[in-house]
């Protein structure tokens, strides 16, 4: 097929429209929890650097860090994420996995129309660039029915386009709500817990039954501290094309993972947070309104050092949440003394510019 019916085809069948991403933050350039965490592979990284990607790994000795990294030689590119392997691990107990995933939620997904008649191929498209060959895996996991699909790529030294596409899987229909249902994943090192088996490339399976098929054949991103791989460019998308990734403007990027992560970090030494007003003496009461509708009731993290600011500064002894909804927290922030009932304050930080409040809603 031609290249200007290849674009009529796509057209035609809107796979060339906007929002055909499935995939948040694809081009690595929000990283609102840090730019850069090291000494990962203990088995709880979970997301740590770049918003929507999550680590998932299995206690290995082997050590990494997880970074946004700027690149210049990837056209139409600024960002990528970038893990370099800081501690080697060559002997490989069963159970070691290094896994990085992006989920989705399933109410997003009802057009790949999975568990019908009329299931829709998926493509999977990525750049990737090695310090030397590599095969490893890439996978659709349905976290709804417990299925699984696994195909191997091999990378390069040179920014490669990777696209992988999955045929459509009848069985099993995603669940309409905002739960996890579906990731896109690339397995990086594996024990015989999963790669004992048979590799059976583009074939929906049990994933119970197929656990020791889904990394077969692949290499091991911790046999040597040489290694590093780069990622960007993460596209899913209906069809058994794929299109041009799908650019979009930062703060559409940023609202979108908001939904799932939103971070406040203080921009100066005294920076107020949160107005309230004060309970009690030890006690002070106050609101944040979310800048987008989360996904669930998210949880609270604090860090940093805090004080009330009402009649006469409070150190605070405490930063907590004491009820979440999709859009709205309240907070409580206490102090050992010195307040008055019913005055206004403010939640604010203490000589502390890395202070910082989260609210967590991951999938």
């Amino acid at each position: 097929m031609s290249k200007a019916a290849e674009l009529a085809a796509l057209i035609g069948s809107q796979t060339a429209q906007g929002n055909k991403n499935f995939v948040i933050n694809g081009a690595m350039n929000v990283a609102q929890r840090s730019a850069s965490v090291t000494g990962l592979g203990d088995g709880d990284e979970g997301y740590v650097t770049l918003d929507r990607i999550r680590h998932t790994a299995a206690a290995s000795a082997g050590r990494f860090t997880s970074a946004q990294t700027a690149i210049s030689d990837l056209p139409g590119f600024l960002n990528c994420l970038h893990l370099d392997c800081t501690t080697a691990d060559t002997s490989i107990a069963s159970s070691e996995l290094l896994v990085l995933e992006h989920r989705m939620e399933g109410q997003n997904l009802q057009q790949l129309k999975k568990g019908t008649s009329s299931a829709e191929r998926i493509t999977v498209s990525f750049y990737m660039k090695t310090n030397k060959a590599f095969t490893f895996m890439c996978a659709l996991n349905d976290y709804d029915n417990n299925r699984i699909n696994t195909q191997q790529f091999t990378t390069t030294t040179d920014w490669t386009r990777h696209s992988i596409t999955f045929v459509g899987d009848t069985t099993g229909a995603l669940g309409d709500d905002s739960g996890n249902s579906l990731s896109v994943e690339f397995y990086l090192h594996a024990g015989a817990t999963y790669t004992g088996g048979t590799y059976s490339a583009n074939t929906w399976q049990s994933r119970q039954a197929s656990d020791n098929m889904r990394a077969v054949g692949i290499g091991s991103f911790y046999d040597s501290t040489d290694n590093d791989i780069k990622l960007t460019g993460l596209q899913v998308e209906i069809g058994d094309v794929a299109t041009a990734f799908e650019h979009e403007e930062i703060s559409t990027t940023l609202l979108k993972c908001q939904r799932y992560y939103f971070r406040w970090t203080a921009d100066s030494t005294y920076d107020s947070a949160i107005s309230g007003f004060c309970l009690n003496s030890t006690q002070a009461f106050g609101v944040y309104n979310m800048p987008v509708r989360m996904r669930n009731s998210p949880t609270m993290g604090v860090g940093g050092n805090w004080n009330i600011f009402t009649n006469g500064e409070q150190a605070a002894t405490g930063f907590s949440l004491n009820r979440s909804q999709h859009d709205t927290v309240m907070t409580y922030m206490t102090a050992s003394s010195g307040m008055t009932a019913g005055s206004g304050c403010l939640m604010r930080t203490n000589n502390d510019d890395d202070a910082y409040f989260e609210f967590i809603a991951e999938l």
